[in-house]
């Protein structure tokens, strides 16, 4: 009988007194006190579901708590990921540490080699440490019935001998019956994987403490544990360096992800939908490496296939279809060309540069996820600006910007060959025809003996002044394009004015042209903040209590700060930066969290005012982007529509990127003169002739023949 399922018998037994209890005396007969049902929390096994019995059993322990100061004092030189692991919860267990239960009362495992006397008049206790030390007190090795070296059960258990220090004889020496806990076996890793020290002493004192392991959160009380006690109490050292200790792996229920259960993608079918890179830097640039959990779900590996995977490949076919359009066989830049190159392409080496010391520092410091964070950052540097805003160079057959972008592909295919190692190395093959990026070095720009920049670091040059520059340029494009985005206006549509209002001016003001072509304005003004107010503009700021988080610091007062943070008696703090509002019981300076500041920037002119829209830069400064349409710009909006759809039809042609085409434009009566009017650009932009047709039709749509 199952025993949960004794409990029915058992009670009935009690009630009536029959059964077992009927042969035992009335006055010593165990009787029902109570009988009720308790909820409580139960074991049950993790695999099964079963519940599971505890009872007390005798075990062998390792006294860990004699070495437990040791053990505290070698954490501190063990580097954790994410750091506070070291003193939180590892050190905090090892604070807690008791001794360990390594003995099991079960068949299969690795026995435990002690052997006990079967007589307690003559006690003795024999532990061995290797097979010729059982052969030299048995006579032999344990054998299995083929003659076989076996040292398990039951072929062990076979050997016993006469007790020494028994005089009479007759007790024997046999092997207690327990096996060891598996995880002695696992915290024994670091030695026995060399068979030390029957085996490779010379090479595993080379390789111990192991410069590098990982596993989940849970290990701090399990293998990094055990690894941390065994190296401890036996070479008096850590049993590894630097540890990464990650978070839970959650499936899609958000439970702990189980073989059991099911409960995530079918790896396969990840893999051949999305790539092995994609499922592998989900969960690397993911938090999951900062010791936070992670749900991992299809969607989300797609996202990385959309955001990181695709944007990469598709930076390599843009310059092999442009390369291969031209003619160009592409080459590294040489130092001596870069100071000469135009801007854009000293911005892009000299970002470049920055991710390979970023990439290349996160990577040593083990943190895997800031070296993926700044490979992602490049990703969009590269894809959506300086792709983005070269065309027409590599259009015209630019040399220097085919070597630009061949040369920052190559080293960054480098920096990503660790994050991405099969889509960097079909990438960098492609590119040098070399044989392995994982056969090629790292693309080092300072030289680690000499602190000289290399070959490649002096052509990736950093250059702040031009970086910061651009940073504060890409901010207003970023700022504007949100802008249009909240006013529903489509890029293609022309506006005609944006302000930049910006404390150093002279640093954007030379990318005008690029900030008109990027943003699709006809007018770019530039003003500082100290001009602002004698250029139309109002600069207003505005501080927002958040009356929840700040009354359970300021309390009643918290009352007095919302009311001054609408009257305007504040102030910030010039020192600290911090908002400080005006109470009758004192000036207040409000916390993190406590409140929102809000800075704007308004025209003067009430008209304006009502056909613009406004938002603040990051790292300063504001953009002013006048949304009015008249029917020119309207019309032009038409225009750039036209060619959006002619470049589909090329495209579904399959025409390259140089070909010229006859066209026929159909478009609606009512919108035949805006095409009219531009025919030039349409013309010039889709490589079509000057007298392309133009018919009237439904809907607008375009026809294209190679010419």
């Amino acid at each position: 009988m199952f025993v949960f399922d004794a409990n029915l018998p058992i009670l009935r037994n009690l009630r009536a007194g029959d059964g077992p209890l009927a042969s035992i005396p009335e006055d010593r007969r165990a009787i029902l006190f109570q009988e009720k049902s308790y909820v409580h929390s139960y074991p049950h096994c993790w695999r099964c579901a079963t519940p599971l019995i505890y009872k007390p059993v005798s075990s062998w322990f390792v006294s860990v708590t004699k070495i437990k100061p040791r053990l505290l004092e070698l954490n501190q030189e063990i580097n954790w990921i994410p750091g506070n692991v070291k003193d939180g919860q590892f050190g905090k267990w090892l604070a807690n540490a008791r001794d360990w239960s390594i003995s099991r009362n079960r068949f299969w495992g690795s026995p435990i080699p002690v052997w006990v006397s079967d007589d307690p008049k003559y006690p003795r206790v024999d532990v061995y440490g290797s097979l010729e030390e059982l052969k030299r007190d048995f006579g032999d090795y344990p054998r299995d019935r083929d003659g076989n070296i076996n040292m398990h059960r039951p072929w062990i258990d076979n050997l016993t001998r006469v007790n020494p220090d028994d005089p009479t004889g007759k007790s024997h020496m046999h092997r207690i019956t327990d096996v060891l806990d598996c995880w002695f076996e696992s915290g024994s890793m670091s030695f026995a994987q060399f068979h030390y020290p029957f085996e490779n002493k010379e090479k595993f004192e080379q390789h111990f403490p192991a410069d590098y392991i990982v596993e989940y959160i849970g290990q701090t009380r399990g293998w990094f544990y055990l690894l941390h006690v065994m190296a401890t109490a036996l070479f008096d050292r850590p049993a590894f360096k630097n540890v990464i200790c990650h978070g839970i792996v959650l499936g899609s229920d958000g439970q702990k992800m189980s073989k059991h259960l099911r409960n995530y993608p079918d790896v396969n079918g990840v893999f051949d939908k999305y790539g092995s890179d994609a499922m592998r830097w989900f969960l690397m640039s993911s938090p999951i490496l900062r010791g936070g959990n992670l749900i991992v779900t299809a969607e989300g590996i797609r996202d990385t296939v959309r955001q990181v995977m695709l944007p990469v490949w598709s930076s390599y076919y843009f310059f092999t279809l442009y390369a291969n359009a031209a003619g160009y066989d592409a080459r590294q830049l040489r130092p001596e060309e870069v100071a000469s190159l135009p801007q854009m392409d000293r911005y892009l080496l000299a970002r470049t540069r920055r991710l390979v010391l970023s990439a290349e520092k996160s990577l040593n410091e083990f943190a895997i996820s800031d070296a993926c964070d700044a490979a992602s950052d490049f990703i969009d540097v590269l894809t959506n600006w300086y792709i983005r805003n070269s065309r027409d160079r590599f259009l015209n057959k630019d040399e220097s910007a085919f070597n630009t972008l061949y040369t920052v592909l190559e080293a960054f295919m480098r920096v990503l060959a660790p994050l991405a190692p099969m889509e960097a190395e079909s990438v960098w093959r492609g590119l040098t025809g070399g044989e392995s990026v994982h056969l090629a070095d790292w693309p080092f720009v300072v030289d680690e003996k000499t602190g000289e920049d290399t070959e490649l670091g002096r052509v990736l040059v950093d250059d702040p002044a031009l970086v910061a520059a651009m940073e504060k340029v890409r901010e207003v494009v970023s700022g504007t394009l949100s802008l249009r985005k909240a006013a529903k206006i489509r890029v293609r549509q022309p506006l005609s004015k944006l302000t930049v209002v910006a404390e150093d001016v002279a640093a954007v003001e030379p990318y005008t042209d690029l900030l008109k072509s990027e943003l699709n304005v006809k007018d770019l003004e530039f003003s500082t903040l100290e001009d602002a107010a004698s250029r139309g503009l109002k600069i207003v700021h505005e501080l927002r209590v958040n009356a929840r988080v700040a009354g359970k610091r300021l309390r009643k007062d918290v009352q007095f700060a919302i009311k001054a943070s609408k009257s305007g008696a504040w102030h910030v703090d010039s020192a600290t930066g911090v908002p400080v509002v005006e109470t009758p019981n004192g000036d207040i300076a409000l916390e993190d969290g406590e409140y929102e500041l809000i800075n704007r920037v308004e025209e003067k002119d009430a008209a304006e005012e009502a056909v613009s829209v406004s938002a603040a830069l990051p790292t300063g400064g504001f953009v002013i982007l006048d949304t009015a349409l008249t029917p020119e710009l309207e019309a032009e909006g038409y225009a750039r529509d036209a060619i959006r759809v002619i470049q589909d039809a090329r495209k579904e042609a399959g025409l390259d990127v140089a070909d010229h085409v006859t066209l026929t434009l159909t478009v609606p009566a009512a919108d035949a003169a805006k095409v009219e009017a531009f025919r030039d650009l349409i013309a010039s932009a889709t490589l079509a002739a000057d007298d392309f047709t133009v018919v009237e039709g439904a809907e607008l749509k375009a026809e294209v023949v190679k010419a």
